[in-house]
């Protein structure tokens, strides 16, 4: 599971250079330390190592969990952690908000923007709590793709039922913060028609399961699956896109 997402992930991010985050670790190391504990934590992410750079001291309190361990593991391991069934819209969500910002927003802009999203996350009682993620860009690679970035994760109880959203916000000359993004990724899968029987093979794809093991699985034949799988991309509309590798694209060892 954990390895497509990283190849999903890196194509959305993907980059060029190596960037320099000494000055953004000394400056929230300094920070943390006058925190104090709350139902929130930050983070610095690095999309192109796929790493964690900074973890704040809240995360235990968050989620239960030593920070040291997604230091050590990095983005695969929280990945890990994620509900199943929030992983292709959190990929979708990525990728759509990356494509808007390449495609809509100025270069000069992209410092400007913050980005926000949820999903259901595996706490160390091995409660799925909510968590919504606002990521601002600290630095941007050779084609102005946001790399390093401030990550801010509030944590929500388990009982509060939220559908996946993704929004993107631009500091206007006001100092305001607008929207000029925003889409529910639950809904629009709903409003596509998925049925039951296609979301449990989307949710097979994007844990990596061959066809033949996805048939086992669900007790149905090979030509069947493949038959959900071409519904699947017509309803989608996701032929040549990052959206179709985040769902659909298949393991090597897939026949």
């Amino acid at each position: 599971m954990t390895g497509h997402i990283k190849e999903v992930y890196k194509k959305i991010f993907k980059s060029y250079d190596t960037p320099s985050l000494e000055r953004h670790i000394e400056k929230f190391i300094e920070l943390d330390t006058y925190l104090p504990y709350s139902s929130t934590f930050f983070c610095v992410t690095n999309t192109q190592h796929l790493s964690f750079e900074f973890i704040s001291k809240n995360m235990q309190s968050c989620l239960g969990m030593d920070k040291s361990l997604f230091e050590k593991k990095g983005m695969r391991y929280f990945w890990s952690r994620m509900h199943p069934e929030d992983l292709e819209k959190w990929l979708l969500a990525l990728n759509e908000l990356m494509t808007f910002t390449l495609n809509e927003i100025n270069v000069e802009d992209r410092t400007k923007m913050s980005y926000t999203w949820n999903y259901r996350f595996k706490n160390a009682n091995d409660v799925y709590v909510n968590i919504v993620q606002n990521t601002t860009p600290l630095e941007f690679d050779a084609e102005n793709k946001p790399i390093i970035g401030l990550a801010h994760y509030t944590v929500l109880s388990e009982k509060i039922k939220l559908q996946v959203c993704a929004s993107a916000k631009l500091l206007n000359n006001n100092n305001e913060y607008e929207t000029v993004y925003f889409n529910n990724f639950s809904q629009r899968l709903l409003s596509d028609g998925i049925s039951n029987r296609e979301r449990d093979i989307i949710r097979l794809l994007v844990l990596n399961y061959t066809s033949k093991t996805i048939a086992k699985q669900l007790n149905i034949s090979s030509n069947t699956v493949d038959t959900h799988r071409r519904n699947i991309l017509k309803k989608l509309n996701m032929s040549s896109t990052g959206e179709l590798v985040a769902l659909l694209k298949m393991n090597k060892n897939i026949i």
